[in-house]
């Protein structure tokens, strides 16, 4: 829907509005060599496209085919479904604290016909507390605070598997912050790509 001014001067052209604004919005895209069918509405972060930080971000990240894999703050799915197709002997699970998000996430993946996904609510690692993952990733929102940033830095590090690996892409005004926080709670920091406005970083939990 295109940005413009809206005359609602009767009924009719004000149900019209509702009507097409409570419509599901639909597209299709490829993102790290996969194409998916997307449903979205709006509400949820870039219902009309995937992102820029998500899409710089797919492009770094590596999974395996056996790979157990994190989405922390899934939306409508984006980043777990291209880990499930990825790891397509493993496993992928979604997690937003956003009921509307989980569900389109869950509508997306029978939509992409992509079983080896569990959608679910949770804030942050609160309701997951008992999984372990090889592969963790987020598109970090720049404005949850510090305190919650490092609960999931300590959260992330607790639930990787030894060897496991965490990326995040976040605005590049962040990226002092997550480097230290990386270092501070993994031990190690690696800048994959630095952009004008996005950076992606990846953490690994080192094998005790």
């Amino acid at each position: 829907m295109s940005e413009r001014d809206w005359n609602l001067r009767s009924r009719a052209e004000r149900t019209r509005l509702h009507d097409e604004l409570k419509a599901d919005i639909r597209f299709t895209d490829e993102i790290a060599g996969e194409r998916l069918d997307f449903t979205t509405t709006w509400g949820l972060f870039s219902p009309r496209r995937i992102d820029d930080g998500t899409r710089l971000l797919l492009d770094y990240v590596e999974v395996g085919p056996e790979d157990r894999c994190l989405d922390l703050g899934c939306g409508y799915g984006p980043i777990g479904l291209v880990f499930a197709r990825k790891a397509a002997r493993g496993h992928c699970t979604l997690v937003d604290k956003d009921f509307v998000a989980v569900e389109y996430s869950r509508r997306n993946a029978e939509r992409n016909g992509i079983r080896n996904v569990d959608c679910l609510l949770s804030n942050g690692f609160d309701q997951i507390s008992e999984r372990r993952f090889d592969v963790m990733a987020s598109n970090l929102p720049a404005k949850v605070g510090r305190e919650l940033l490092y609960t999931y830095l300590l959260d992330a590090w607790e639930q990787l598997n030894p060897g496991g690996r965490l990326y995040v892409v976040t605005i590049t005004g962040l990226r002092r912050f997550i480097e230290k926080g990386f270092k501070e709670v993994f031990g190690n920091y690696d800048k994959l790509k630095q952009g004008r406005d996005y950076t992606v970083a990846l953490a690994r939990r080192e094998p005790l």
